[in-house]
């Protein structure tokens, strides 16, 4: 076993040094995949105090353990703040920290209104809930979403990497892959979730609600003339208010818009605008529905096994 490490070290350490991967510029490390999730699951539990965790939690006790955890999230947050913003040049203070994480603590108030307004959604919108309770508890967009909405926030205040860090975190727990970019109304819903991918410069505007496998991507990159995709830009679909979206639909392209109080049936492939109060549909094909108690010759085959 000695001699196997011995023999495999001095491989590994070349690879390092030729394809890169040593979490370590001039001794500043990088921002933690780790130390993120964590930040998220504290975050879960300020949003939604009594929810995220084992013991219950008394209203007499509400304040203080929400200022411990506030100032815990506050240290975690900003440690990983600041290595993400001395990328590049990590010796040099950039004073950038502390405005960003000040901002955020701000908002949390606000946001937490607007993660009431998805939980109505979410409440009106699925006859299969019959508390609240059950929305914050079960349904993976809430946790997708709640995290999204303060990673938005954060990446519009200019902290690089922990915002697109905090919303892979909630996309391998829920399977749900929203860009911290894209911009979202209030009264949001994705009923079921999985498999549903929201692109970076999608604007959602009031009471839209889609459904799994739904995607609102990019059409195409544009190239520099060495053949380099071309960073920025609007690349992403703008989706009106009162939208309904469902299964399985990809709308694409940064020009596309769909017009408030549009519904896109299921299976639709979209990149074109479409005005408001719009229907969008494929025909439906024939259907047959035959009795499987009366059989039917089998045809013969033209080859032999």
């Amino acid at each position: 076993m000695a001699e196997l490490v011995g023999d495999t070290v001095p491989e590994l350490l070349r690879s390092y040094a030729r394809v890169g991967g040593l979490n370590n510029r001039d001794a500043h490390n990088m921002p933690s995949k780790r130390a993120v999730g964590q930040i998220c699951r504290e975050l879960l539990q300020i949003l939604f105090p009594g929810f995220h965790d084992d013991a219950a939690v008394h209203a007499g006790s509400l304040e203080e353990l929400t200022a411990n955890r506030l100032t815990d999230v506050i240290a975690r947050l900003s440690d990983q703040v600041r290595k993400s913003v001395r990328i590049g040049n990590p010796h040099k203070p950039t004073g950038r920290t502390p405005p960003i994480i000040r901002k955020l603590c701000q908002v949390l108030p606000e946001v937490r209104e607007l993660l009431r307004t998805d939980i109505e959604a979410a409440y009106q919108g699925d006859p299969a809930t019959l508390h609240r309770e059950e929305i914050i508890l079960s349904y993976p967009f809430l946790e997708a979403l709640a995290i999204q909405r303060l990673a938005h926030r954060l990446y519009h205040y200019g902290a690089p990497l922990v915002p697109r860090m905090m919303t892979e975190w909630a996309h391998g727990r829920t399977g749900i892959d929203i860009h911290p970019g894209a911009s979202i109304g209030t009264h949001f819903f994705i009923d079921h979730g999985t498999g549903v991918v929201i692109g970076e410069t999608c604007n959602l505007g009031n009471h839209v609600k889609i459904y799994h496998g739904v995607t609102l991507g990019a059409r195409s990159f544009v190239k520099d003339g060495d053949g380099h995709v071309v960073k920025g830009g609007k690349r992403h679909p703008d989706v009106g208010d009162h939208v309904t979206i469902y299964p399985n639909s990809t709308i694409l392209g940064g020009q596309t818009t769909i017009g408030a109080h549009s519904t896109i049936g299921a299976n639709v492939f979209l990149m074109h605008s479409v005005p408001p109060h719009s229907l969008v549909v494929y025909e439906e094909k024939q259907l047959v529905i035959r009795d499987k108690s009366i059989r039917t010759p089998a045809a013969t085959p033209d080859y032999a096994i």
